[in-house]
């Protein structure tokens, strides 16, 4: 696949490097390649660390894939699994990094926050990886978070969230706020959608996201009709349905997660409503998750992404092609499976600028790095350590995929805390949440 070059891209502010850039330095001249080992070799030595120690000349580069394997979460997080292995294997073909292999650790975090927790220390401190890969749910980060700044390693995390967070042990691949849930918002009131009805999962993300919606929405002279939480996993959403009804808003927007949405939405086309009467905007539903439902209860309506399968760049063909042809034709690919992908390249790439696998060099050289990648041009940016991302709204089509109907055209910059709110209301507000919920990132009745 083709990724990296050295012609400059420019953006405001940044230079962004296209093309075959790893693959030009792997394969470069023998006497630069067994120069690149020693070095590599020396540094690894003098650098050694926690997360990676010290190494002979040509022993392989451990990381860890901390994914669900099993337990609720387990069909998509599979799929995200799946990517960062090919992304690996890729890079492996064309003679791994610094003239050695990438090795992956494989754990299963088991659709649970506090076993994310422990097998990502045993990783680091049992296994010596040198970064990981992982986590789906907010939970699962939230409990990653303060053990990477324990031990001042390395995560990177490629799924969307609800932002109000920052740490310089963790690089977000997936989009913040402004990057997905806020450009959906004006897209609504642009279309003259401005009574919102708001439902979601009753756990972490759907909290914040509503009440950034509810912040902007007030600063645009838009209105919250109703607002409606569901237990993940539950299928009784007759109630929420009668709630809508009665509340005749311009647009649904939905942060439902999992199963529920296929009932939620089998309901509402039950109920007579459809998306030429009342469309829904969708922030957690992707190709993945239409997998498992009836794509025409749900065709018509809308989904917020940065990245959809069926966006038409030469790299993004190749990419899809790539993945089904190692996994099979009817496999789908989405957001954060994406964003999985392209977050082992961004770290091989700081690799190899830094010229070791050194958790604190890499940390450093992984700022500001830039890649061409599926969606588009993404970088790191190196005041929040999120990534800058074209943001793209698109309509549910009857085979489960989506047509792009608006993007930004060019990649944003991430804001992990919206401007509604100082930083400290918004730490405050996530606060309150955690010690409504007993000291938990989720409703304990679920």
């Amino acid at each position: 696949m083709r990724h990296f070059s050295l012609k400059p891209l420019e953006f405001p502010m940044i230079r962004f490097y296209k093309g075959k850039r790893l693959a030009r330095k792997v394969h470069g001249a023998g006497g630069s390649s067994m120069r690149l080992k020693v070095i590599a070799a020396v540094l690894a030595v003098l650098l050694g660390s926690l997360g990676c120690g010290k190494v002979a000349i040509g022993e392989p580069i451990k990381v860890g894939v901390l994914f669900s394997m099993s337990g609720a979460m387990a069909p998509i997080e599979t799929s995200v699994k799946d990517a960062t292995l090919m992304a690996i294997e890729e890079i492996n073909a064309r003679g791994g990094l610094l003239g050695r292999r990438i090795q992956p650790v494989i754990a299963d975090g088991r659709s649970d926050w506090a076993t994310f927790s422990a097998e990502a220390e045993r990783l680091i401190t049992k296994e010596k990886v040198c970064v990981v890969f992982g986590g789906w749910t907010s939970e699962s980060r939230k409990a990653l978070k303060p053990l990477f700044e324990k031990y001042n390693h390395l995560l990177i995390y490629p799924v969307q969230y609800e932002g109000l967070e920052q740490s310089p042990n963790i690089i977000y691949t997936g989009a913040a706020p402004n990057q997905q849930i806020l450009p959906a918002v004006k897209w609504c009131f642009d279309k003259g959608w401005k009574r919102l009805f708001l439902v979601g999962s009753d756990y972490l993300f759907s909290h914040a996201a509503h009440e950034i919606i509810k912040a902007q929405a007030n600063a645009l002279g838009g209105e919250i009709v109703g607002e409606d939480y569901l237990l993940p996993g539950t299928k009784d959403v007759a109630g929420v349905i009668q709630n809508i009804f009665n509340s005749k808003p311009d647009v649904i927007l939905n942060t439902l997660t999992g199963d529920t949405n296929a009932a939620f939405f089998t309901e509402l086309r039950r109920a007579g409503v459809t998306p030429d009467r009342l469309p829904t905007l969708s922030f957690s539903l992707g190709e993945q998750e239409l997998t498992g439902m009836d794509p025409k209860t749900v065709a018509g309506n809308y989904g917020s992404r940065n990245y959809f399968q069926s966006i038409a760049s030469e790299e993004n063909k190749v990419f899809v092609a790539a993945f089904k042809k190692k996994y099979g034709a009817n496999r789908v690919i989405d957001d954060p499976v994406e964003a999985g992908y392209v977050g082992v390249y961004l770290w091989a790439q700081a690799v190899e600028d830094a010229a070791t696998e050194d958790v604190n060099a890499v940390r450093k050289t992984i700022q500001g790095q830039s890649f061409s990648a599926p969606e588009g041009i993404v970088y790191v940016d190196p005041g929040t350590q999120h990534t800058w991302k074209t943001v793209r709204i698109g309509v549910i089509k009857e085979d489960g995929q989506f047509s792009i109907v608006w993007t930004s055209g060019k990649p944003v910059r991430p804001v992990p805390y919206p401007l509604s709110k100082l930083k400290a209301e918004w730490e405050k507000f996530m606060e309150d949440l955690y010690q409504s919920w007993g000291q938990k990132w989720a409703n304990p009745r679920r």
